[in-house]
């Protein structure tokens, strides 16, 4: 190794990781509206149709007593629940159109809606994957250094709830678990597990003590971001019609998103696939409604298309774009958030997966969607949560972030005194105005590589991910955990040891 090898590798092991600064992302731009009013109507007048003359199945007893009571048709024979078009309308109406979401650290709230983005990174996919240990079972002590690492990105506003499942842990009792990293690892918001009534009931209890609230505060003071998929075609099961029911009655933001695979569990028509899509989440929005009347509910779209040939979901497709684009304009329609997501089927954190997160990036953000899930690690399909894709996707989320600011037209930009202070052939290096600025004048990517040929070579050669696998390590050194009362930490503790103990009662 030469000197200067030395003396490089010595600056990079000693310089604490830069980044851009954590901030509330607003989208200043109109959005892509791919639809003609017609084609939006007809779309919509569809999923109408399919509600009422078809229906939805639902599979708990108690979120059927409560749609009837809203004025739904239920069969509890076949568990079909059939709705009248102007009932949905008259309680999607109901929903706000935006939600102030609570952390523990105040400056971390974010708001659900409008011009707001929240990037939220990946949740609970059964594998965690690294460059230096491959793919395995998700542990806790790893899902517990992934949270870390997500906590310290500032480009990701939100914990997702789990960067993989701690398959280590039992799994009637290890959302107790997941829950109380989050609680402590991190003072940003969180998603919390919310498929069946004790999981959603148990996060409720974790966010009264955390932010030592009553269920009455909690519904004033939103904390918890719920997630909930339908099961399509046409139904919701029980585990998550249970979480809607017990989220929507402290008024917790329910993020809808049915996963309408094209061509498998939806037509393989992009207008018919959303015509599906619309029915099912206007449903699960009505059902929340029909629980407390303004719940905040997110309209969610997880709209992709399958290989005709294996039947193996596709991500990063022009079927995602343009119906991310369709979906933001229903949602806007309804007036409601919009829901995506970020998503690759590659197996490795390589060209694949950053071009086709990179394109679901481009069509979320350029549709207007208010909050996007695995905004932050995801890989192969959702199977993997990987830590060198989490620091991939922090260099897209700050690209993105930067290239949507507004330029800046004005004298001083303008640098017309500059430009003449140069003249013909000069260059700009020493211009008074770039110094001025050169420290703060451009984007500085965390991950990008621009050495050239000759010194890349002599130090290493080193790509992409392994520079992504440095820099998870580097930022994994320098965590530092917030603080936290050491009595709401202590009440958390006996709530989380007191759960495990009347589940394993019950076995």
């Amino acid at each position: 190794m030469t000197r200067r090898s030395r003396r490089n590798q010595r600056r990079e092991s000693t310089a604490r990781l830069r980044q851009s600064p954590w901030r509330e992302f607003k989208n200043p731009y109109p959005p892509i509206e791919i639809l003609d009013p017609d084609q939006l109507d007809k779309i919509h007048n569809n999923s109408m149709r399919i509600l009422s003359d078809i229906g939805i199945k639902v599979l708990d007893d108690r979120s059927r007593n409560y749609l009837s009571k809203a004025g739904a048709l239920v069969d509890e024979a076949t568990q079909m629940v059939r709705f009248d078009p102007e009932m949905v309308l008259e309680m999607v109406a109901l929903a706000p159109e935006t939600t102030r979401l609570h952390a523990r650290n105040g400056n971390y709230d974010l708001t659900l809606g409008g011009n707001n983005i929240i990037f939220s990174s990946v949740m609970c996919p059964p594998f965690a994957n690294d460059l230096d240990r491959g793919r395995r079972a998700g542990t806790f002590d790893e899902m517990c250094d992934f949270v870390k690492i997500v906590h310290s990105i500032n480009a990701v506003h939100q914990a997702g709830g789990g960067g993989f499942e701690p398959m280590d842990l039992p799994a009637e009792t290890r959302h107790l678990d997941v829950g109380y990293a989050h609680a402590t690892l991190t003072d940003k918001t969180w998603k919390f597990w919310s498929n069946g009534r004790e999981r959603a009931r148990d996060g409720i209890s974790m966010a009264r003590i955390l932010m030592g609230m009553t269920d009455e505060e909690l519904i004033a003071k939103p904390v918890i971001t719920a997630p909930i998929n339908t099961n399509s075609p046409l139904m919701i099961d029980a585990a998550m019609a249970e979480g809607i029911v017990e989220m929507a009655r402290v008024g917790q933001p329910l993020i809808i998103a049915p996963f309408t695979m094209a061509g498998a569990m939806s037509p393989a028509t992009e207008a018919g696939a959303l015509s599906v899509q619309n029915a099912e989440a206007l449903a699960g929005i009505v059902l929340a409604q029909s629980v407390r009347e303004g719940a905040p509910v997110v309209y969610g779209s997880y709209l992709t298309n399958v290989n005709m040939r294996s039947g193996s979901p596709l991500f990063g497709t022009p079927v995602f774009a343009k119906t991310t684009w369709a979906s933001g304009q229903l949602a806007r329609r309804y007036k409601l958030p919009f829901r995506s997501s970020l998503n690759t089927g590659s197996n490795l954190v390589d060209a694949q997966s950053a071009y086709e997160t990179e394109m679901c990036l481009w069509a979320a953000v350029t549709g207007h969607a208010n909050i996007i899930f695995a905004a932050g690690g995801w890989l192969e399909g959702g199977l993997s949560g990987s830590f060198e894709k989490l620091i991939l996707d922090a260099e897209l989320l700050q690209l993105m972030t930067h290239s949507m600011e507004p330029m800046i037209v004005d004298e001083d930009t303008l640098a017309f005194d500059a430009i003449k202070e140069v003249g013909p052939g000069g260059h700009f290096f020493g211009a008074a105005h770039t110094i001025e600025r050169y420290k703060t004048a451009f984007y500085e990517p965390i991950l990008t590589d621009s050495r050239n040929y000759e010194t890349w070579k002599e130090q290493g050669g080193d790509s992409a991910t392994d520079r992504a696998n440095k820099l998870w390590k580097q930022m994994l050194a320098e965590y530092e955990k917030p603080a936290m009362d050491p009595a709401i930490n202590e009440e958390l503790k006996e709530f989380v040891a007191r759960r495990k103990v009347e589940i394993g009662n019950r076995r």
